[in-house]
């Protein structure tokens, strides 16, 4: 789906090309009859700053502030072991779509790139995919509201588009083992409680049976 190539775009570091972009997208934007008033502040931000200004603002927002981070994982997973195994998971998933990230220089989980992702994928598994992911954009989008930036529209934007209600987040997990064992101790199962599950609906699709398998989180 093409609006979440744009999204994509939109969410990517400012640079001239984008800026210079902005008429165009606004114009595509109308064509794919998107609720544009979602966009209408972001796209006036974008024209009537300098780029220097853009880019910093841009930095603290996302970059500076973990809150906000566009690093899906980070929200979800937090420093914890399971991180790494999810990155996997999800570049599999990438692997298997014919998307190939890897002149990339960017980490799997980096949202603007999922959002491309999406754009390439069957409009049912691009909808499946975004709500299963819809917790954690939502949760990032809250954040970034409460920043009071004109980027919150995107993520309204998005969860207009999933097909389920976003719920509220888990928080990421405890980060340090000694400390998350003497506060929850094992499982029944014995299991160290940063690997246990933490309910996280951020998931892919099973192309051999097109269900949804919680295999990211």
């Amino acid at each position: 789906m093409e609006i979440f190539k744009i999204l994509s775009v939109l969410l990517c570091y400012p640079e001239q090309e984008l800026v210079d972009s902005i008429p165009f997208i606004q114009e595509r934007v109308k064509e794919l009859n998107v609720e544009e008033h979602y966009l209408s502040s972001l796209f006036n931000y974008l024209q009537t700053n300098d780029l220097i200004c853009l880019q910093e603002n841009y930095v603290y927002l996302f970059d500076r502030n973990p809150s906000c981070s566009l690093h899906l994982f980070e929200h979800i997973h937090g420093e914890d072991r399971m991180r790494g195994q999810a990155m996997v998971n999800l570049m599999s998933e990438y692997k298997a779509n014919g998307y190939n990230i890897s002149v990339i220089d960017e980490l799997p989980d980096y949202l603007p790139l999922f959002l491309e992702f999406l754009s390439i994928c069957q409009e049912h598994e691009a909808y499946e995919l975004l709500a299963a992911s819809i917790d954690v954009i939502n949760h990032i989008g809250k954040k970034v509201t409460k920043a009071q930036s004109v980027y919150a529209g995107i993520f309204a934007l998005l969860a207009y588009y999933s097909p389920v209600l976003p719920q509220p987040l888990i928080v990421a997990p405890v980060r340090d083992m000694d400390e998350a064992m003497e506060k929850f101790g094992p499982n029944l199962e014995g299991v160290e409680p940063l690997l246990q599950s933490k309910g996280c609906k951020l998931c892919s699709v099973d192309h051999k049976n097109k269900e949804v398998n919680h295999v990211l989180s």
